[in-house]
């Protein structure tokens, strides 16, 4: 398994050594604009521990911070108003699956019809 890398960008996003735009924060979360957005409304929620990927989070992290982190994926779609008409959250895991980042991130995307979910190859 990876070992986590203190140097990476949501680690120094939350030390507070490269700025957000935040949206939400609480003991266990911190939500920011992405800013490179791939839809109208495109927030990160990362937990406040150091995660790799949610296979790393699940083994790890306490039942308190595992239930804080999804209390604050469900307050910010709430407070942000993607609750309706819906809204997606996606968390890319390793290279295969996308991840740019070595923490744990889930994107909620909203604003617009997203369509299907991956690209279809006909």
């Amino acid at each position: 398994m990876a070992v986590y890398d203190d140097n990476n960008l949501f680690a120094k996003i939350l030390r507070g050594e490269i700025p957000c735009k935040k949206v939400y924060e609480d003991q266990y979360a911190l939500a920011f604009h992405d800013i490179n957005p791939q839809a109208p409304t495109h927030i990160l929620v990362i937990p406040k521990g150091k995660y790799l990927s949610y296979d790393d989070y699940s083994q790890k992290a306490s039942a308190e911070e595992i239930a804080g982190l999804m209390r604050a994926v469900g307050t910010v779609a709430r407070e942000i108003g993607l609750d309706a008409p819906g809204y997606r959250i996606l968390s890319n895991i390793g290279t295969d699956g996308g991840q740019e980042v070595p923490h744990l991130h889930f994107h909620l995307f909203g604003g617009r019809r997203l369509g299907p979910m991956l690209k279809r190859d006909n």
